[in-house]
């Protein structure tokens, strides 16, 4: 049976190989040779044909060696995919994780832009509102000043009226004391008409009784 030289070359490339190869060739060349040859050229055939049985089990054992070196990375290789497998899944979790947090992102954004327009729009009306107090501050202040001119004004007056009513009470007085004197003088003269109105009696009895 021949060897097909071609896939050892391509499975195999060992150190090893090589020698193993030219003793197939040496195999194959001794079926074809003439039986002529001479008993040392058989002899040196035969010690041939005793070496690639040794490399024979060197390259089993290379190959046997090989082989579970292909099934220990076949076994990595399984572990790897699943470990690949369940990463791409913890990926894709992730991602959806993603999607929804910037979606959650997004909302809050809107909700910032909404509350920040809301705020602009509160302070404006609070600054509004400050100046309508300054306003209102400053009307009040002023009115303050009117309300203490006013009290000024009220208090003067009241001082006035305080000397205007004792002014007024001295006058009463006076009026009173002139009342008091008038009523005496009118009695006096009622004293003195009465006093003349019997002089004028007696003058009239007088004078009739000198014309007698």
């Amino acid at each position: 049976m021949a060897v097909d030289l071609t896939r050892l070359r391509q499975k195999h490339s060992t150190p090893l190989w090589p020698n193993f190869i030219k003793t197939l060739y040496s195999i194959q060349y001794l079926k074809y040779t003439p039986n002529t040859m001479d008993n040392r050229e058989v002899s040196f055939q035969n010690q041939e044909k005793e070496k690639p049985s040794e490399e024979l089990v060197i390259a089993n054992k290379e190959l046997a060696f090989q082989n579970e070196e292909k099934e220990k990375r076949a076994a990595e290789l399984a572990i790897a995919n699943k470990e690949l497998v369940y990463q791409k899944e913890e990926k894709g979790k992730r991602a959806a994780e993603l999607i929804i947090a910037n979606k959650e992102l997004v909302y809050q954004k809107e909700e910032k832009g909404k509350r920040a327009a809301e705020l602009t729009i509160a302070d404006k009306e609070l600054a509004f509102q400050n100046e309508e107090k300054e306003k209102r501050a400053a009307e009040l202040a002023i009115a303050n000043k009117e309300l203490v001119y006013q009290k000024e004004e009220k208090g003067k007056r009241a001082a006035e009226l305080t000397i205007a009513d004792k002014e007024l009470a001295f006058q009463n007085e006076e009026k009173e004391k002139r009342a008091e004197e008038l009523v005496i003088a009118n009695k006096e003269l009622v004293f003195q008409n009465e006093e003349k109105e019997k002089r004028a009696e007696e003058l009239v009895i007088a004078n009739e009784e000198l014309v007698f």
